[in-house]
């Protein structure tokens, strides 16, 4: 996917909706839209959708795990251990 995006008019891409679809599904590029002249929305093919979702999903993961490593090295949190324990007295402390 290129770094600048395509650009359109909303009404150029009403009267050639068969044509802008066609071109999405063989690009993968997403196109902006625009009303007045301004960017208004942005369409683009399902599957370059998909894609885009499972790559910002692995990217929230990674951050994810990298503040824990950093809390980790700080000191902060308890070792797994120690919170199993923890919630098995718990349990055991209700009558389970």
């Amino acid at each position: 996917m290129s770094s600048i995006l395509p650009t359109d008019s909303l009404n150029r891409f009403k009267r050639k909706t068969a044509e802008y679809v066609e071109q999405l599904k063989a690009t993968g590029d997403p196109l902006v839209l625009t009303v007045d002249g301004k960017a208004e929305l942005v369409v683009q093919d399902v599957g370059a959708y998909r894609k885009m979702q499972e790559l910002l999903d692995r990217a929230e993961a990674v951050e994810g795990i990298r503040r824990g490593l950093e809390s980790m090295e700080r000191g902060e949190g308890r070792p797994a251990a120690q919170v199993f324990e923890g919630i098995r007295r718990r349990h055991e402390s209700r009558g389970g």
